[in-house]
């Protein structure tokens, strides 16, 4: 059996202040050839279809061809809601897409029961979709305790339990959307963590022959059974170094995999570049990347004037600039920035540092479980919202 495994494809996005429509129209057209030239038996798409729970007009109608293209192919496609995701919004005309082929695996409570079942020379393969679990919304339908770890196991356990219900020698594919430990995150995936921990251990797939993650936007293995596709686009220039890409997963009789990795059209390279900026406009060594999407790091000892106006002169796609001063003026006393004070802070953690800094003291056991109680409405509004 021979699937394509895809995720994270965030249509809606814009890079900075780039619009990437037709670049996420281009990589939706490529998966349909791709899945055509490669005679591929189902399409796995591993969440994050939407950036926004509530997506443009013009995300929801790239959405729409897609499935219009993806059904003339004439084969399944198992498709999960992910973080960024609005599962209700998504889950819209699950059982009548369900007729063309296309299963949309959006509802916790039903989706571990409800597997597609595939079938080629060796037998049958079922394939299940787990979409996104926030753990605060999640933890009492799944009876789980309220982490990522709890509600994650949970599922699968249930999956195990139906897969039991199998014939032996059925094979299993998973697709889900999680960080599972082990993987290398990037910076424009959305922090999932509230309540516990974000991240998931990969024994909790033990028994599964594959499974097909998103989240993540690079494309990597966990171990030999456990992959992520990436994003087919870069959405962030933390992911200057990645190779965007489509993987294709032939699983054999005994349920173990080959993974091939089948690159996607990208609308401009990106580059990041640092140095003073004389440097950027005079180097030559700098030529080749006048037609990427560049982020700018400035090492003048003060901020040139008009620095952005003059580097697109030369690097007319110039998206981000950052200013940082030479080390031997950077002085003990230089307070961070608002934006590096918030680096690697969850939304409970910057509420609790509010409270200390305008009380001058941290909030109580009592109001640290009001504020997490906050948080967690606001996820709840977020992913839990009706048209």
């Amino acid at each position: 059996m021979r699937f394509l495994h895809t995720s994270d494809w965030h249509l809606g996005r814009r890079f900075h202040e780039a619009d990437l429509i037709n670049a996420q129209r281009a990589f939706l057209t490529h998966i349909h050839h791709t899945a055509r030239e490669r005679d591929v038996d189902a399409i796995l798409v591993a969440g994050d279809i939407y950036d926004r729970a509530i997506p443009s007009l013009d995300a929801v109608r790239l959405f729409d061809g897609a499935l219009s293209q993806f059904a003339d192919l004439r084969i399944p496609i198992i498709v999960i809601s992910g973080n960024h995701d609005s599962a209700h919004r998504l889950g819209v005309g699950a059982s009548v897409l369900a007729r063309a082929g296309v299963h949309l695996r959006t509802d916790p409570a039903t989706a571990c029961t409800r597997p597609v079942l595939l079938d080629d020379e060796h037998g049958t393969i079922a394939v299940y979709g787990i979409p996104y679990l926030e753990p605060s919304l999640t933890h009492d339908d799944l009876e789980a305790d309220k982490s990522h770890q709890a509600v994650t196991t949970a599922a699968l356990d249930r999956i195990r339990a139906d897969l039991a219900t199998y014939p032996d020698g059925t094979r299993s594919v998973v697709v889900a959307h999680a960080f599972v430990a082990g993987g290398e995150p990037s910076t424009s995936e959305r922090d999932i963590t509230v309540g516990g921990l974000d991240y998931v251990s990969a024994s909790a797939f033990t028994g599964i022959d594959y499974a097909a993650l998103g989240h993540l936007h690079g494309a990597q293995n966990v171990n030999d059974r456990i992959h992520y596709s990436g994003s087919p686009l870069a959405y962030s220039f933390s992911e200057t170094h990645h190779t965007k890409s489509l993987t294709i997963v032939d699983m054999a009789g005994d349920g173990t995999v080959t993974l091939t990795l089948v690159p996607t059209p990208v609308p401009r390279p990106l580059a990041l570049l640092k140095g003073t900026l004389e440097d950027l406009l005079t180097n030559p060594a700098h030529e080749a990347m006048t037609g990427s999407w560049l982020q700018a790091t400035l090492t003048d000892p003060a901020l040139p004037y008009e620095p952005m106006a003059r580097l697109r002169r030369r690097f007319p796609h110039t998206l981000r600039l950052l200013h940082e001063r030479p080390d031997h003026l950077q002085q003990a006393t230089d307070r961070p920035t608002y934006t590096q004070r918030l680096q690697g802070r969850g939304d409970l953690d910057i509420a609790c540092d509010f409270i200390k800094k305008v009380r001058g003291d941290d909030p109580t056991p009592a109001e640290h479980a009001l504020l997490r109680r906050a948080v967690e409405a606001t996820l709840h509004t977020t992913h839990q919202e009706t048209v």
